[in-house]
């Protein structure tokens, strides 16, 4: 089946990054990490609004009650809907100034799952950290390179984590009413599949299929996790595609957002659409969006 990739914004982000639907207010929420901006898309509509500016903005979640959660180097604050007011929930690694928070996502329970990462990209001193509804912060995986990609199966008893220079997709067996996870296995392996580039965000649909964005590969990818097969493949025009997440009012269209950072002027040129926001309808719809109960 051919697929009409489409722009769906007229920002060229630097470092496009966590995308997350909001199904109340039929709106994509996304970020530009080096210019520290969280942006809001309306679909249909490609000038994007500036709901916050805050330092290293690396990935938004709806808040239940309204407002937003957004991850910021060491600090989650919680958002106001108007994008004003600012109030710290929790902080981490404050001792270690080149380390930041990367990609993350919510559980069905409201857990928000968030990890950390080399700011440099050289030490394996990232965390993966799960904020409780009582707002309690606590490490769950440690040695970490850079935290990426957070999914969870159709019947939330598996869930899908990233960490980029592995190449490698895991899943840990999961305890909803808890949160625990236990029996980290791989189930993609891009450098067994040859693909090109290293896994970064990723989505999960209703069938159960992971969807992955390739930094360095110019693609998004989708595979079914019981098998490790590939099973389809989106062409980006942007060398480095950073994440992806299902939205729309039928949760049927991809979002796909893409970075410039560190390409030099001539493949920018040859690239134009790097660091673009994309969409594109798949065929199969998405898992909703879970928000931070807490």
């Amino acid at each position: 089946m051919a697929l009409n990739l489409e722009v769906a914004s007229n920002v060229r982000s630097e470092l496009g990054e966590g995308p997350c639907w909001d199904a109340e207010k039929q709106v994509l929420y996304w970020v530009d990490i080096t210019e520290g901006i969280v942006y809001e898309h309306k679909p249909g509509n490609p000038e994007d609004e500036v709901l916050q500016r805050l330092k290293d903005a690396s990935c938004v979640v709806p808040r239940t009650g309204g407002g937003l959660v957004v991850a910021s180097k060491h600090g989650l604050y919680g958002v106001d809907r108007k994008g004003k007011e600012l109030t710290l929930l929790a902080e981490v690694e404050t001792e270690m100034g080149g380390n930041r928070f990367n990609d993350g996502k919510c559980d069905a329970a409201g857990r928000f799952w968030v990890g950390t990462m080399d700011a440099a990209e050289r030490k394996t001193i990232g965390s993966l950290y799960v904020l409780e509804k009582g707002r309690r912060l606590k490490r769950v995986v440690r040695d970490v390179a850079i935290s990426n990609g957070i999914g969870w199966s159709p019947d939330n008893r598996t869930m899908y984590y990233i960490d980029s220079p592995t190449r490698k997709v895991s899943a840990f067996d999961y305890k909803l009413d808890t949160g625990e996870v236990e029996n980290r296995r791989t189930v993609v392996d891009l450098t067994l599949a040859k693909q090109e580039g290293n896994p970064d965000g990723m989505a999960v649909d209703s069938e159960g299929m992971m969807w992955v964005a390739q930094w360095g590969g110019a693609r998004v990818t989708r595979w079914d996790p019981s098998t490790g097969k590939l099973l389809e493949t989106i062409p980006v025009p942007a060398d480095q595609s950073s994440s992806c997440c299902f939205g729309g009012r039928n949760l049927d269209q991809l979002y796909i957002t893409s970075a410039r950072r560190g390409i030099d002027a001539r493949r920018l040129a040859a690239k134009p659409l790097t660091g673009a926001l994309f969409v594109v309808n798949v065929g199969v719809k998405g898992l909703p969006t879970n928000a931070f109960d807490g």
